[in-house]
């Protein structure tokens, strides 16, 4: 099969594609023939091993895996002894890594069946970002309507569906974007938009989310962080007395940990304050999936897809996505 392939960490430049033997599933994995599969920050962290703890688990000196790709969508081509819920031809979505492949293995838990009002396309743009995004608005994080809810990060994969889920909960959301980003922002449901060149969460002078009332920072009763640039103490000026912080991803931060030593002294301040300060680590669960799956197909949730890249050209799509603010998910092809 052809695929994707990268022997060493680096930039887009080291990967190649090749014919490389197809995987075998194992008892309790599924082979999808991948039809399509998505590309967020994800994959760039797994490109190049950064930040370096990640490589503990990824590899330490090359990647375990060598083929790209965290997510995607396609047909079951055959499923392992122990798979019960899959028959080869099923379609299905969900958590295949080394899904910039012609193949994939999956595990059965982490796979649902595709929504059946969604290309392949859409359904590959679901998996990672929008349970990631679904996950950051659970539990105490959770909007109830009327409360203020602000997305940082608002037009990329993650930032898209919080916006989409924040108003499907009925919270009023600020979404925080770069240049060109509003219209699509707005489209995704987003009440009010600030441009972070122009100016910032705390009450810039054209910032569209000032309270006017009070000729200050508007607080929020959640703040959903997928940027990871701001300090803790910024986050938390404008996040309401008992509000929630859920920091995704970690971004920015030292070569060796990222952004993650944010997430981790936000953890650790929670105890101690009135606010609930969370660092998310998104899981792949087939329960997720099936929320997702639901959501989409009542027509609640819309997987918003800025560009497609056929296999060929993934090198490029990778620094499309390095070079600017995709809007919504890119897709690669297969």
């Amino acid at each position: 099969m052809k695929a994707i392939v990268q022997d060493a960490y680096g930039s887009a430049d080291r990967l190649e594609l090749r014919d490389i033997d197809r995987p075998v599933p194992r008892d309790d994995e599924v082979l999808v023939e991948i039809r399509a599969a998505g590309l967020g920050p994800e994959v760039w962290h797994l490109m190049t091993g950064r930040p370096l703890v990640a490589r503990v688990a990824l590899g330490l000196r090359r990647p375990k895996n060598p083929v790209r790709g965290w997510d995607g969508a396609g047909r079951v081509e055959s499923v392992g002894s122990k798979v019960t819920d899959f028959k080869p031809g099923d379609e299905v979505f969900g958590n295949c890594e080394g899904s910039f492949a012609e193949y994939a293995r999956a595990k059965a838990s982490k796979l649902a069946h595709k929504p059946v009002n969604l290309t392949f396309e859409q359904a590959a743009a679901l998996p990672v970002s929008a349970m990631t995004a679904f996950q950051a608005l659970s539990g105490t994080a959770r909007p109830r309507p009327g409360q203020r809810v602000l997305v940082i990060g608002a037009s990329g994969g993650v930032g898209c569906y919080a916006v989409q889920l924040a108003t499907m909960y009925g919270a009023e959301v600020t979404g925080v974007c770069g240049p060109g980003g509003a219209d699509f922002v707005r489209s995704q449901g987003a009440a009010h938009v600030i441009d972070y060149t122009a100016g910032d969460i705390t009450g810039g002078p054209h910032d569209s989310a000032r309270d006017g009332s009070h000729g200050g920072p508007r607080r929020y009763d959640v703040i959903v962080d997928n940027a990871g640039q701001r300090p803790l103490p910024v986050l938390r000026r404008v996040l309401a007395p008992r509000g929630t912080l859920v920091i995704v991803g970690g971004e920015g931060g030292t070569a060796f940990f990222g952004g993650l030593t944010r997430g981790l002294r936000a953890v650790l301040l929670s105890p101690f304050v009135g606010q609930h300060l969370r660092n998310l680590v998104s899981v792949a669960r087939r329960e997720d999936l099936m929320t997702l799956k639901d959501l989409t197909e009542k027509g609640s949730l819309v997987p918003p897809v800025d560009r497609t890249y056929p296999l060929a050209e993934t090198a490029e799509a990778v620094r499309h996505l390095e070079r600017g603010h995709p809007r919504g998910k890119l897709v690669i092809t297969v």
